[in-house]
């Protein structure tokens, strides 16, 4: 089902679907980071993939909770914003000798996936409280203030040492 298919008729269905949808990411965040990971050199980026690493499979195991919460079935649609993002982020990883040019790549990758999943989340917690779902709106919330989170040291690290090797 692509995104905009008549199959989604009701704000409920497009909920289900964006749902799946962050599932997926998710998913896929969790395979690419161990890639991440041991690119970094930097070692609080290294570090901070690590956490970020253990925090996605805890935000997968939520939405899983929210599935359930919703009565709909956990699993994932293909997602191609993010693969796109994933691949993007490998293709020029890949292109980058230099280990301190390579660690401020590797962070303005993760903050586009964050960004991407923020969106996502953000969305989907307008909707559930639509739906008059705010259980399931508290759950994602959760998610989301972790993604924030994230983007908020991923930007730290780079502006006050990443970036600035880099240089």
């Amino acid at each position: 089902m692509g995104f905009f298919t008549k199959d989604i008729k009701t704000l409920n269905d497009l909920f289900v679907h964006t749902l799946q949808d962050i599932y997926y990411a998710e998913q896929q965040i969790a395979k690419n980071l161990p890639d991440m990971i041991e690119k970094a050199s930097d070692p609080s980026l290294k570090n901070g993939f690590q956490t970020h690493l253990s925090e996605t499979k805890g935000q997968i195991t939520r939405l899983e909770k929210v599935f359930e919460m919703h009565g709909a079935q956990a699993k994932g649609v293909d997602c191609p914003a993010i693969d796109g993002i994933l691949k993007e982020a490998s293709e020029v990883a890949g292109d980058i000798d230099d280990k301190q040019v390579l660690d401020a790549a590797l962070i303005a990758a993760a903050q586009a996936v964050e960004h991407y999943e923020i969106t996502r989340y953000g969305t989907l917690i307008a909707w559930a409280k639509m739906l008059g779902r705010d259980d399931c709106a508290s759950v994602l919330q959760q998610n989301l203030d972790e993604e924030k989170a994230t983007d908020e040291k991923l930007n730290t690290m780079a502006l006050r040492s990443v970036n600035r090797k880099a240089a």
